[in-house]
C-alpha cells in the first residue's frame, strides 16, 4: 500500500514512520510511504506556500497553486506506472473523526493515499471543494502540525494490513475491532506487592479465560466509554 505525505515538516513524519513496526513493514515491501515537502512545488524565490486570509483574520493559509500541482504530479506518475488512482485525504480538525472502521476500511482497499497536513488556518477552501475526497480528524482537538496526524493515521491503517503485525491476531482483539475496549492483561509475576493476577487467567481453561475477558471488555467499555455501547 502507498502513501505519499505532504506536508511542510517532512522530519516528523520521517522519525516515526522509520522506527519499529513500521520500519519493518517498508523493508518489506508491505507499505510504500514516501514523504515530500510542498515547498518543492512552491515558486518564487522564497517558495511560499501560505499567505494572509482575504477579508483579515489571524494566522497564515495554505496556498492553492503548490497544493495542486504536487498532487498533480503524483496523481499522473501513478497512472503512468500503472497503479492505482490516487485518493487525497486531508487531515483537519474539522473532519470526521477518524475510527477503526475507517482505518480497516483503507486498510483493505490497499490502494494509493495522499495525505494533505494542515498548517497553520488549514488551506484554501477551494482545495477542500475541487481536490479532496475525504476529510478526516484524528480527535476534537487541535494540533500545532498535521504531519502528526499524518503519521497517526499512517499507522493506524497500516497495522491492520496482513503482514504488518508479527502476530496476525493482534489486531482482531484490540479495542475497538469488536466495538469494545480491550479488557485488562497481565504477566509475569503473579504476585507483585501483594496485587495478585485473576486466578482465572491462571486457570489453564480457555474457554472460561475468553468468558472472562469479553465480561472485562464490557464492562470496561460500560464505564469508560458508553457511548460506544449505543
Amino acid at each position: 500500500m502507498r502513501f505519499d505525505i505532504l506536508t511542510l515538516f517532512p522530519s516528523i513524519c520521517e522519525g516515526p514512520l522509520g522506527e519499529s513496526i513500521i520500519k519493518r513493514a517498508r523493508e518489506k515491501g508491505l507499505l510504500d510511504i514516501r514523504i515530500h515537502n510542498l515547498r518543492d512545488w512552491a515558486t518564487g524565490r522564497h517558495s511560499i506556500t501560505d499567505d494572509s486570509p482575504y477579508g483579515g483574520g489571524q494566522g497564515m493559509v495554505m496556498k492553492c497553486e503548490p497544493i495542486f500541482a504536487a498532487v498533480d504530479e503524483i496523481k499522473a506518475e501513478a497512472l503512468a506506472s500503472g497503479g492505482p488512482a490516487p485518493r487525497l485525504i486531508y487531515l483537519s480538525p474539522s473532519g470526521p473523526r477518524l475510527t477503526h472502521a475507517i482505518a480497516a476500511g483503507h486498510a483493505a482497499a490497499r490502494g494509493h493515499l495522499i495525505l494533505l497536513c494542515v498548517h497553520y488556518e488549514g488551506v484554501d477552501q477551494r482545495i477542500v471543494e475541487h481536490l479532496v475526497d475525504e476529510e478526516l480528524s484524528i480527535g476534537d482537538y487541535v494540533l500545532t502540525n498535521g504531519a502528526i496526524a499524518a503519521a497517526v493515521f499512517v499507522d493506524a491503517v497500516a497495522r491492520l494490513i496482513p503482514g504488518v503485525l508479527g502476530d496476525e491476531n493482534s489486531a482482531a482483539e484490540d479495542s475497538f475491532a469488536h466495538g469494545l475496549l480491550e479488557g485488562p492483561q497481565y504477566t509475569r509475576p503473579a504476585d507483585f506487592r501483594g496485587w495478585r493476577v485473576p486466578d482465572i487467567l491462571l486457570s489453564g481453561n480457555h474457554e472460561q479465560i475468553r468468558q472472562w475477558r469479553a465480561a472485562q471488555a464490557l464492562d470496561k467499555t460500560q464505564r469508560v466509554r458508553p457511548d460506544l455501547l449505543e
